[in-house]
């Protein structure tokens, strides 16, 4: 019995956030005090399911660089 999970959801608002501010993939890494990687920032943005540990990571880094207060409710649809 194996579930068929949905992996591919889409564009997720982080990618819309980032647009918006100007703001690359290396940003966020760069500004991350937690191990974060282009990698997992472009998975992020294209809406590949993630791990809650690496939305928290993305998320911390986001608001870390603009200052703001976004949770990951407010990153990704799923």
């Amino acid at each position: 019995m194996s579930q068929n999970i949905e992996r591919n959801l889409g564009e997720q608002p982080v990618a819309r956030i980032m647009a918006e501010r100007a703001l690359e993939s290396g940003d966020l890494v760069n500004s991350s005090t937690e191990h974060l990687t282009y990698k997992m920032v472009s998975r992020a943005c294209k809406g590949r399911r993630l791990t809650p540990n690496v939305k928290s990571k993305i998320c911390n880094a986001l608001n870390k660089v603009t200052e703001g207060n976004y949770s990951a409710k407010d990153l990704f649809t799923y």
